[in-house]
């Protein structure tokens, strides 16, 4: 038993971790994902209504404490620093995931967790499942935690919470080390849109009493449909959701003809003004080479039209889906470089580039 204590250390040590690392890489997107759990408990639990819509605007802060804590503790377990005080520590932890993972399989909300941040995607059972099992393996831990020697190993534990704060607080300031979403440098989103090969599909049928499977629609019409699978999950569209429009239309395939810098407002609420200056220069800067502005917003247009004319933006300005521009911009205001629909280009604003890096990206 001894063996599979030291085994369940390492499994959870290196798995929350990982786990950590990769939310600490984004945290903005873990934030996303807090906001979505509190307005879907402040709807269910209308007792609590209030309590968790105040809970809405600190998300970001328990968002970095969530996945620091998940790096340090994953740490601290492997290298023996105060295991009892960790082990109880971990089992909180899970306990908690466990239930936000539980609550959104069995009542089908925030259908994907974010356990993984953007790297891997897992379904709220599978999320719930793979939660489950760390349960089992922290309980042995939390078994075992007397037998497990406390080495002086707070100097480490010390480096990886400073280090750990330092990725979130540069990923805060900037954009993620590591852009794992579709969005990303290099990615083609015509080509996202479209499946990577033919779907196919299963069609389960019912009759008298007997299923019956068809990988063509049947043409007998005493069959009762049941259900359509797909067969070729991972050749669906990488992006569902990437729509243009305004008052007039349509837009969406515009934006992928030709050199377009895009600038993405997700909201005016908490907007950074200050930045917009050296935008509005570099705009006026690019329009003449050939690259044409565009802003792209979820506010609604009277709004819209006063901020860009109080802020001198004379650009056009056309609708997205406030999630997507959440997806393809972590900051706000921030700045998305499209050739011919492949992106060449992607700033927070704190890192506005030179009219000259810009132009070089689309030549």
């Amino acid at each position: 038993m001894k063996i599979l204590a030291q085994l369940s250390r390492v499994i959870v040590g290196l798995l929350f971790i990982f786990s950590g690392l990769i939310k600490l890489n984004d945290p903005v997107g873990t934030q996303y994902k807090l906001e979505e759990y509190f307005e879907v408990f402040a709807e269910d639990l209308p007792r609590f209504h209030d309590l968790f819509v105040s809970l809405v605007p600190l998300a970001l802060y328990f968002s970095v404490f969530l996945c620091t804590a998940e790096v340090v503790l994953g740490i601290a377990l492997l290298v023996g620093y105060k295991p009892k005080t960790v082990s109880w520590l971990l089992l909180t932890i899970i306990v908690f995931f466990t239930f936000l993972t539980f609550y959104s399989a069995y009542f089908n909300k925030v259908t994907d967790c974010g356990c993984f941040g953007a790297a891997i995607k897992l379904t709220p059972w599978t999320s719930f499942g793979k939660d489950l099992f760390l349960l089992a393996l922290i309980l042995i831990i939390v078994y075992y935690r007397k037998k497990f020697k406390s080495l002086p190993t707070g100097i480490i534990i010390v480096i990886s919470t400073v280090a750990s704060l330092g990725i979130a607080v540069y990923a805060l300031r900037h954009l993620p080390i590591l852009d794992l979403l579709p969005y990303r440098v290099g990615a083609s989103i015509p080509a996202q849109l479209k499946p990577s090969e033919p779907l196919r599909y299963q069609y389960i049928f019912e009759k008298d009493g007997k299923t019956f499977e068809y990988e063509q629609y049947p043409s007998d019409t005493t069959l009762v449909f049941k259900e359509m699978i797909v067969l070729n999950e991972d050749a669906k569209p990488k992006i569902t959701d990437y729509k243009v429009w305004n008052d007039e239309g349509d837009f969406t395939e515009s934006t992928f003809q030709g050199k377009k810098l895009f600038l993405i407002i997700k909201n005016l609420t908490d907007i950074n003004t200050a930045a917009l200056p050296e935008i509005n220069k570099l705009i006026n800067s690019v329009k003449s080479k050939g690259i044409e502005p565009i802003v792209l917003t979820s506010g609604n247009s009277e709004e819209i039209v006063k901020f860009l004319s109080e802020h001198q933006l004379n650009i056009p300005y056309y609708y997205v889906d406030t999630v997507v521009l959440k997806t393809i911009s972590r900051s706000n205001p921030g700045l998305w470089l499209l050739k011919d629909g492949v992106v060449k280009g992607k700033w927070h604003y704190n890192d506005t580039p030179t009219s000259e890096e810009v132009i070089d990206l689309v030549k």
